[in-house]
């Protein structure tokens, strides 16, 4: 198949300098080299940030995936406070999911998958419950759902509430205003926006608020958050054994944006989005937000009635392409195309072109007597969707699809 092209919310194509950081020499990470690799490391994920007070914000590294660094977040923060999770996709479910491990006193706000947070609804609850912490994802990856942090760190504020964030997909690819918008601690990921490889998570947070967890219980061992701080900070350290290189790659991800300039990543995750979005759009497709709702990160396209889904990853895999497919309420009913990672707008305008091609090929048939095809029980009798290519063109078109505006792509 050759290299895949990762059309994914993450892991993603990396640079070819962030594939060769991952390969430099041994080093000891209980000596300097890894000390000064760790400050250059948290002082570039603060420019990231654009932090504007260096001084009164701290970064920590956690050998983990995102998932990690939100339950660092979650278990050494609330103590034996009230939190209210606000949730409107599957990432919010996982936050209350893993709130509800460590903290007894854990509430949820729900909203439907692919919903904006109605800010009414949770400042009327606010008002009448005592929250002291609040907590949600701020871009809903399930859907591409980009939540508001400006609205909701308005209404944290005005409570009296510290705020959580995972901005583990968005860090990189979206705007994060963490003194701005009264947010206390964010965490992200090496995997997403950020360009390098799985394994590695940061929270950045407030340096006051990193001591203020010194006084609470402790909830777990290797995810205590003020033990990283405290190494962090005191020893230039990491309280166990550090995965050195992915922490090289992750300073090479970290330099490549910041030579590029964060404002800059950001624009060219968005060209990449739009573009991708102006060609499906001709292609016919529908997506299931709204523009002003979307992330740059990924877009959630509706799939057409008569397109399989299973059979759209498998077509465009053998063209090495790699796209999600939707979970949940949205399984079956929708895929997903992200925007981040190294795309070039050639490898944007193949995917194109490929997508147009595999959509062409698809066609309705009539009902099928009981047997297996193309994985149906045999026990189904239903409309079955049967793709017909030849050499990569499609012969027959998809209804819904027209073909004088698919040539145009």
């Amino acid at each position: 198949m050759g290299k895949l092209l990762l059309f994914t919310p993450g892991p993603v194509n990396v640079a070819d300098s962030v594939r060769a950081a991952v390969a430099h020499d041994d080093i000891c990470h209980r000596e300097v080299d890894f000390e000064q690799l760790l400050r250059s490391i948290e002082g570039r994920l603060l420019r990231l940030w654009e932090i504007r007070d260096h001084q009164n914000y701290q970064a920590v590294v956690i050998t983990g995936s995102g998932s990690a660094a939100n339950e660092a977040m979650l278990s050494s923060v609330v103590g034996d406070q009230n939190i209210l999770i606000v949730s409107n996709g599957e990432f919010g479910e996982r936050l209350h999911a893993l709130s509800k491990i460590h903290n007894r006193n854990t509430f949820l706000l729900q909203f439907p998958w692919g919903e904006s947070l109605d800010l009414e609804v949770i400042d009327a609850y606010l008002q009448d419950h005592p929250i002291d912490v609040i907590a949600l994802a701020h871009h809903e990856t399930s859907s591409g759902m980009l939540n508001p942090l400006a609205a909701i760190g308005a209404l944290a504020e005005a409570n009296g509430s510290v705020l959580l964030v995972d901005c583990v997909s968005s860090a990189g690819a979206e705007a994060i205003d963490m003194e701005r918008d009264n947010i206390a601690f964010c965490s992200s990921s090496s995997s997403k926006a950020i360009g390098s490889y799985p394994g590695l998570s940061f929270v950045v947070g407030k340096a006051a608020e990193f001591e203020k967890l010194g006084s609470l219980p402790v909830k777990s061992g290797y995810l205590n958050l003020y033990k990283f701080y405290e190494f962090a900070t005191g020893r230039s350290q990491t309280p166990n054994t550090p995965a050195v290189a992915l922490f090289f790659a992750l300073d090479q991800a970290l330099a490549n944006i910041l030579s590029e300039t964060v404002v800059g990543r950001r624009a060219k995750i968005l060209r990449t989005a739009t573009t991708l979005r102006k060609g499906m759009t001709k292609l016919g497709l529908t997506f299931l937000l709204d523009p002003d709702d979307m992330s740059s990160v990924l877009t959630t396209v509706y799939l057409p009635p008569d397109v399989d889904i299973d059979l759209l990853r498998h077509e465009l895999r053998e063209r090495s392409m790699i796209i999600y497919e939707g979970k949940g309420p949205l399984k079956g009913r929708v895929f997903q195309v992200g925007s981040i990672g190294e795309l070039s707008e050639t490898d944007v305008r193949r995917f194109l072109r490929v997508l147009r091609d595999i959509l062409s090929g698809f066609r309705v048939v009539e009902p099928i007597e009981p047997t297996v095809v193309l994985g149906l029980l045999p026990e189904t009798r239903a409309l079955s969707v049967v793709p017909i290519f030849d050499g990569g063109q499609g012969l027959a078109t998809n209804k819904g699809f027209d073909e004088s505006v698919v040539a145009n792509v």
